[in-house]
């Protein structure tokens, strides 16, 4: 493997440095014989989608080959590490290729019957059977379960949780004792206090906390990634659900004030990570989209920059620009801290260090 040497801005310490690249690591001693291939312009850690789906298309489960088309396109928009959070096929082979962004399981959506979109979940048919498949998923995944939190319930036409609290408590218990974090994807309000106080770690989506959800995650140091992208696609869902009157105007209320609740959530001091969803209704390679939206509510630049990046890998147990750590980075000619639409446009991306652009 051919050593790389890079001189530019560092982030986030914003200091200028020399990087030298090999077998795969990064040095901050010099490598003989390093090729420049980054001289001037900022340097970050490699980029975090959150909340991806590899795996997922507009008509639901796609064939391991178009997934690996979708990793393509994220790592090409800078995106080096993945949360997918949750995804119908076994992505296993895509870990094992050098060339895609290195992706952190999930397993399977877990939901119950009529309860989510249709073979996109496991669906199990009494809830008392949660926990145990917690324990299957801990065992297929890479350290997080992804519970549906709420859907539509047909028999009252509107959002509403899928387990009990009693459940939730016995199943977050189950991942936390065999190592597991668990999230879950939540629009409205009624399933936010169960999860939460079940000790739940991260919420996707978020857009019906209130005041006393957004204390309580506070309290409990739940993450938050509020997809701010794909609550654009709110209005849509509301326009389908003609038969579902309660929904459409509930969703539509959500959407509303989104951006409000998501500001209020920041300044609460929540974890809050950028994810965009993509998978369906959200195309690939859309992060710096959400970084953006993350500053229109409140955040600076930075500070969103890091929630996509530096601050994001160290929620998920990765490493940033240090001396040894792996070699994912992405290289910008402009500062993104001041223009984050920088970020659509990156120069050079390093990949468990290989030169991919």
């Amino acid at each position: 493997m051919t050593a790389l040497h890079l001189r530019a801005v560092v982030l986030p310490d914003g200091a200028q440095r020399e990087l030298w690249i090999h077998d795969g690591r990064i040095s901050l001693e010099p490598v003989p014989g390093a090729s420049t291939v980054f001289d001037g312009g900022y340097v970050l850690p490699g980029l975090v989608d959150a909340h991806c789906h590899i795996g997922i298309g507009s008509e639901g489960p796609v064939e391991l080959d178009e997934a690996a088309a979708q990793a393509e396109i994220d790592r090409d928009a800078g995106t080096l590490l993945i949360r997918d959070c949750g995804a119908p096929i076994d992505t296993r082979p895509l870990q094992e290729r050098a060339d895609l962004p290195r992706i952190i399981r999930a397993g399977k959506h877990l939901a119950r019957p009529k309860r989510y979109i249709p073979y996109l979940a496991d669906q199990l048919e009494h809830e008392e059977q949660l926990p145990a498949a917690i324990a299957e998923q801990v065992e297929y995944g890479d350290g997080w379960i992804k519970l549906v939190g709420d859907w539509i319930d047909r028999s009252v036409g509107d959002l509403a949780p899928l387990w009990s609290d009693e459940v939730l408590v016995e199943a977050i218990s189950t991942a936390h004792r065999l190592g597991a974090r668990v999230t879950a994807h939540v629009f409205g309000e009624a399933a936010l206090p169960g999860l939460i106080s079940a000790g739940i770690d991260c919420v996707e989506h978020g857009t019906g906390l209130t005041d006393d959800t957004i204390e309580l995650m506070a309290q409990h140091g739940t993450a938050l990634v509020p997809t701010l992208v794909n609550v654009e696609n709110f209005p849509s869902f509301a326009a389908a659900a003609t038969k579902y009157p309660a929904y459409a105007a509930h969703i539509t209320d959500l959407y509303e004030r989104a951006d409000r609740t998501v500001a209020k959530a920041i300044e609460a001091g929540i974890p809050v990570y950028a994810g965009t969803d993509a998978g369906g209704g959200v195309e690939h390679g859309e992060l710096a989209d959400e970084v953006i939206a993350l500053h229109r509510v409140g955040m600076s630049a930075e500070q969103a920059l890091g929630v996509a990046s530096w601050a994001a890998r160290e929620w998920l147990g990765w490493s940033g620009l240090e001396h040894g750590a792996p070699a994912d980075l992405v290289c910008y000619d402009a500062d993104p801290r001041k223009d984050l639409t920088v970020l659509r446009h990156p120069e050079r991306i390093v990949l468990r260090g290989n030169l991919m652009s």
